[in-house]
C-alpha cells in the first residue's frame, strides 16, 4: 500500500480529525507498517479502522490511475502546496485532488457566489466585479455551478485572469455537465479545478454544501452577487463568518427576490460594495489577519495604475458632462423596464421615448434586453451628484 493510497483511504474515514490524520501518516511512514494494528495504536477506532479497510477498492484504484495524468495532483493537508487559510478552518479537508494549477490554492483569492437563478443586473455587477477583482491581483474563486458562479468564472477569464472551480463532484464527474467546457478553458487558462471526493464521486446532493466550506476556506473573503433566502450563498456566507472570512453583499432592487438573501447579510452586519476596490481596498488593509498568504504588490494595494500616473484624469469633469434625458433616465430599472411603463412614468409619448431610450443606450446608460431597457453603469463611469436618479 503506497503513502497515497494510505491517504486516500483515510480521508474516507468518517469524524477523523485532520491534525491526527497527519500523525497517523507520519507514524506509519516512520515504521512503515501498514498494518490494522498498528493504525489503531496511532488512534483510529475500530469503526475506522473498519472504514479505512474496506473502502471501495475499485474507486480508491481508480482515483490512483487518474493522479498518474499531467497536471493531475493530490494534494494532503499538512504538505507544502496546501493552502495556509484553507488549514485554518475547523474542518478542513484531509485531501484534495486538483487538476491545473496547484499554486493557486494558495495565491490571494475572493470567492464570488450567488443564486443559479440570476437577473439582468446581477450579471452585469458580477462581470464589472470579477473584472475588477482581477485587476485588483485576487484570484477569483467558485463553485462552477448554473447562474453567477458560471458568470463569474467566465467573467475572470475574460479578464485574462485566474478562477479555482471547487466542485461537490468528483474531478471525472464534472457538474453541471454542461459547464464541462467552462471547466475545461479553466484549465487552459492556467486555473484549476479542487474537490475533496474520489474522482469518481457522483454530483450527491449532500456534497454541495459541505463544498462551500472549501470555497470560503480557501479564501479571504466572499462576496455574494445575488441570493434569495434560501440560496445555498448564505450557506457560503455562514461558513465565511465561523471562519473569520470577511462578507461582502452586493445590494440590488428593492422587491427583488433575488436580492432578498443580500440585503439581509447586510442588515447582519455584511460590508455592502458597490465596486471592486471596495473589496481590494478593505482586504488590502487587513492583510496581517491571514498568516502566510502570497500578497502580491497588486493585491496589497488596489490596481489603477496611480503608480505610473498619480492624478490621471479618465473621465470628463461633471460640469463639462451633460446628462442626457434625466426625465427619462430617471424612470428606467436595474430591471427589464418595457417602454411602455418608462413612457408612462415620464409622461411623455411613446415614440419620443422610443428616441429618448435609443439616444440613453448610445451613450452608455441602459442596455436593450428582451422585453424593455435596464439602467447600467455608464460605460466612462462619470458620476453626478446633482441629479437625483
Amino acid at each position: 500500500m503506497t503513502l497515497q493510497e494510505v491517504w486516500v483511504r483515510l480521508s474516507r474515514v468518517k469524524r477523523l480529525d485532520a491534525g491526527l490524520a497527519e500523525g497517523i501518516i507520519q507514524s506509519i511512514f516512520n515504521s512503515g507498517i501498514y498494518s490494522p494494528s498498528a493504525l489503531v495504536s496511532c488512534g483510529l477506532s475500530e469503526g475506522q479502522l473498519s472504514e479505512f479497510r474496506h473502502c471501495n477498492a475499485k474507486w480508491v484504484a481508480e482515483s490512483l490511475r487518474w493522479l498518474e495524468g499531467d497536471h493531475h495532483h493530490l494534494i494532503t493537508f499538512g504538505s507544502a502546496l496546501y493552502s495556509a487559510l484553507l488549514a485554518q478552518i475547523s474542518s478542513p479537508p484531509l485531501i484534495l485532488f486538483v487538476e491545473g494549477d496547484p499554486d493557486l490554492l494558495s495565491s490571494p483569492q475572493i470567492a464570488m457566489v450567488g443564486s443559479r437563478e440570476f437577473t439582468h443586473y446581477g450579471e452585469q455587477y458580477a462581470q464589472v466585479f470579477a473584472s475588477g477583482l482581477v485587476s485588483s491581483g485576487f484570484t477569483v474563486t467558485s463553485g462552477l455551478a448554473m447562474g453567477i458562479d458560471g458568470i463569474s468564472h467566465r467573467a475572470t477569464l475574460a479578464a485574462q485572469g485566474k478562477t479555482i472551480a471547487v466542485l461537490g463532484s468528483g474531478l471525472l464527474k464534472r457538474y453541471p455537465p454542461r459547464h464541462s467546457t467552462l471547466a475545461q478553458h479553466i484549465l487552459e487558462t492556467g486555473g484549476a479545478l479542487v474537490s475533496e471526493h474520489l474522482v469518481t464521486a457522483p454530483p450527491l446532493a449532500a456534497h454541495f454544501p459541505r463544498r462551500n466550506r472549501i470555497i470560503s476556506g480557501l479564501s479571504a473573503g466572499v462576496l455574494v452577487i445575488e441570493a434569495t433566502l434560501r440560496s445555498g450563498s448564505l450557506i457560503t456566507a455562514r461558513y465565511a463568518l465561523e471562519q473569520g472570512r470577511e462578507v461582502f453583499a452586493l445590494p440590488g432592487p428593492l422587491g427583488s427576490v433575488t436580492s432578498e438573501g443580500t440585503h439581509w447579510l447586510i442588515q447582519q452586519g455584511a460590508y455592502l460594495v458597490t465596486e471592486p476596490n471596495d473589496i481590494a481596498e478593505h482586504i488590502g488593509s487587513g492583510l496581517t489577519w491571514f498568516p502566510d498568504i502570497r500578497a502580491s504588490e497588486s493585491f496589497k494595494k488596489p490596481a489603477n495604475k496611480s503608480s505610473v500616473a498619480p492624478q490621471t484624469i479618465i473621465c470628463a469633469q461633471d460640469s463639462e458632462v451633460e446628462l442626457p434625458f434625466a426625465d427619462v433616465l430617471a424612470n428606467v430599472e436595474y430591471e427589464v423596464t418595457s417602454v411602455d411603463v418608462v413612457a408612462e412614468r415620464a409622461g411623455q409619448p411613446v415614440p419620443e421615448v422610443v428616441g429618448k431610450l435609443l439616444e440613453l443606450e448610445l451613450a452608455g446608460w441602459i442596455a436593450a434586453v428582451s422585453g424593455g431597457y435596464v439602467r447600467i453603469k455608464r460605460a466612462s463611469h462619470v458620476r453626478r451628484t446633482n441629479v437625483l436618479i
